[in-house]
């Protein structure tokens, strides 16, 4: 397995989020909780035990119970700082999935996978831990993601030093994230991925929000060399010229993949076996234009 984070970096960095406690900069978790919660709400089907995984602020947990679609949501966490008003939260790290096979029937996971190293493995947890036709909702930050940010360090870099480092984590792209739930043993998988686009007075204003939400630079073949206040301006500079309205303000891009999968059960349709149909393609076809 091929380590791309640094695990203790990351907890650390999530718990510095949520102890300082900006609401402003958990706009995304937010949103991400919103359109969750909105996809839940249309499924006809009544879920007795739902998980939130690692929803930092708790705001997933709070808006799919609002839903009445849940009779009982507890949270999955990796510190206790994490907790709500004095919930009781189970504590875990980032990547374990604390639940013994079939004995939920919803999870939810909102802006974390994309931090795991092994997310392949994480997904076969999750999908154990579900009873037969339960469901899993997740939101990961996609393909797209900060590509402002990740430009104008890169160029401010190369231009200073002649090199470069990783300075923005990689984010899949929505048929990785598909690929994945098919080949971790999802039924019924359906992706899709909204962009929003956020506007900041400056570079220093972004990189506020990013520390508050946790999703600063943790990779863990991320240069160790401190960067200069040059190195900074630089890049404010570029970003300003680059990726600014005519107002001043700059834009940051954040796409997020909104994915579900249901853990496979004999009730659910499925897929025909190759072969097994009873017209060939090219018949339709030719039948098709015959008729026009």
């Amino acid at each position: 397995m091929d380590i791309i984070f640094d695990a203790e970096l990351v907890e650390a960095r999530r718990r510095r989020a949520i102890t300082a406690g900006d609401h402003n900069a958990a706009f995304l978790l937010d949103i991400a909780g919103r359109e969750l919660a909105e996809r839940l709400s249309v499924v006809e089907r009544q879920f007795e035990q739902g998980v939130e995984l690692h929803g930092g602020t708790g705001t997933a947990a709070r808006e799919a119970k609002a839903t009445g679609k849940i009779d009982n949501m507890v949270r999955v966490e990796s510190d206790p700082t994490f907790a709500v008003s004095g919930e009781d939260i189970t504590v875990a790290p980032l990547d374990d999935v604390p639940l013994e096979p079939d004995t939920v029937n919803l999870i939810v996971s909102p802006l974390a996978l994309h931090l795991i190293n092994d997310l392949p493995g994480t997904l076969v947890r999750i999908r154990r831990a579900l009873k037969p036709d339960g469901l899993f909702l997740a939101a990961i930050p996609g393909s797209g993601t900060l590509a402002e940010l990740r430009d104008v360090l890169l160029s401010a870099e190369v231009e200073m030093t002649g090199g470069a480092s990783p300075r923005v984590i990689p984010f899949a792209d929505v048929r990785d994230v598909g690929g994945l739930l098919q080949r971790t043993g999802f039924a019924l998988p359906v992706i899709d991925a909204e962009t929003y686009t956020v506007r900041y007075d400056n570079l220093f204003a972004l990189m506020r929000d990013l520390r508050g939400m946790g999703m600063t630079n943790a990779l863990a073949g991320r240069s160790r060399k401190p960067l200069t206040k040059s190195f900074f301006l630089k890049a404010a500079e570029l970003y300003a010229e680059r990726y600014s309205d005519p107002d001043g303000r700059i834009r940051a891009t954040f796409s997020i993949i909104y994915a579900s999968g249901w853990a496979p059960h004999e009730s659910q349709q499925k897929p025909l076996k190759p072969g097994s149909a009873k017209m060939r393609l090219e018949d339709a076809l030719r039948g098709s234009q015959n008729e026009n």
